[in-house]
């Protein structure tokens, strides 16, 4: 800053301006020509404040207009690779998937299931270079890996993270990825579903996952999931076919998530999540009628692990079983209908807010239901064991 102004920064999502205004000095009476010099550098101060408003008003329309999908192709596909590994060190044996650049610094984003286990992993840009990748970080329970390449940085083009808790269903979007090793294809569609629970092989489901009906086959994990301004809001994680091929249902990590995640992978190599400590089941319409409850809405408490956050903070769950028309109904257990005073309809709720906005260390305030009688619990989270 200089003796003639003052910055004054203005940030529009991820614009960054300044605008410069001009301090105006009080000058006594009695010179005209002094005034009408005043006059006209205020005339040029407002114009310079109108011309840096009118750029910002023009980034922000650009920022927010749609593409076209062959616009939204051609900003996406430099920085979407391709990512070879080799599990046998004994052969050349290995899998195929994608990626995309997430920084200059060479960090490339993909499944953890496309790298994990992986003796060599390499990766290939849209011009056709490979670079061997060193393994950074996983996190098996989203399914989110990062690697890093020594790529020439001309290479080196990240793709802008959305915010994946503004799309709506019905909205259209687009995948790029290498489905059955075929690089850099592209396919479209539409947010089928969003808050979906993806059961994954470590033995807890993904929470918040989003559905949608572009065609994802093998190949394409890893790769992103693009919202038409041609941001990433999702990564693709896997589809549901009997056949292993699509067939109009696959399922994309959010981009929240990823923001979420990412970054620790990068420093720690690992994410610690929270945990409860509970099994048990949504409460279904026959399950309110035994139980007395107005409302199939909740989730009802059958086992609390032991010496987990639940457990210490005395929750309770089922102790016996009765049978109605031939079926048995565990009774006695907590109902959890809120959560941090948000409302609970099944465990879906309660493991995406554990996944959007809770860490290893927070207090989560349960709103239970006990003997007919609604009660306060907080839990202190814990980090989740393997």
């Amino acid at each position: 800053m200089d003796k003639s102004g003052i910055f004054v920064g203005a940030t529009v999502g991820s614009i960054s301006v300044f605008i410069i205004f001009s301090i105006i000095f009080i000058i006594p009476a009695g010179s005209d020509e002094t005034t009408i010099q005043m006059q006209n550098q205020i005339d040029q101060n407002e114009l310079q404040v109108q011309n840096q408003i009118d750029k910002i008003n023009n980034l922000i329309l650009d920022e927010s207009k749609s593409l076209s999908l062959m616009e939204i192709f051609e900003k996406a596909e430099p920085g979407v690779v391709r990512v070879n590994t080799i599990r046998n060190q004994t052969s050349d044996t290995g899998g195929v998937g994608s990626g995309f650049v997430y920084d200059k610094m060479g960090h490339i984003i993909t499944n953890a299931h496309v790298i994990e286990g992986s003796t060599k992993t390499v990766v290939t840009f849209l011009d056709g270079r490979s670079y061997n990748a060193e393994i950074i970080g996983m996190d098996e329970y989203t399914d989110i890996g990062v690697i890093k390449v020594n790529a020439d940085l001309k290479l080196l083009n990240p793709l802008s993270l959305g915010d994946s808790s503004n799309l709506n269903v019905g909205e259209p979007i687009a995948a790029i990825g290498n489905p059955f090793g075929l690089s850099g294809s592209m396919t479209s569609g539409i947010v089928s579903q969003m808050g979906r629970l993806l059961p994954s092989g470590s033995g807890y489901s993904i929470p918040d996952v989003i559905q949608t009906d572009a065609a994802i086959n093998p190949g394409n994990s890893g790769g992103p999931l693009l919202n038409m301004r041609g941001n990433i809001v999702g990564i693709n994680t896997a589809i549901q076919s009997t056949t292993g091929e699509f067939t109009g249902v696959g399922f994309a990590v959010p981009s929240q998530t990823v923001a979420k995640i990412v970054p620790t992978l990068i420093n720690d190599g690992e994410y610690k999540h929270p945990w409860i400590g509970i099994s048990g089941r949504d409460i279904d319409p026959d399950t309110a009628n035994v139980l007395g409850l107005k409302d199939a809405l909740g989730f009802l408490v059958i086992t609390v692990v032991e010496s987990s956050p639940a457990a210490d903070a005395g929750l309770v769950g089922s102790d016996k079983m009765i049978e109605v028309d031939g079926r048995e109904y565990p009774v006695g257990g907590d109902i959890i209908v809120a959560v941090d005073g948000m409302d609970v309809r099944k465990i879906d709720d309660i493991l995406i807010h554990l996944q959007r906005v809770k860490t290893v260390g927070d207090e989560m305030n349960l709103e239970i239901l006990r003997d007919g009688r609604t009660t306060n619990v907080t839990i202190i989270l814990q980090e989740r064991p393997n």
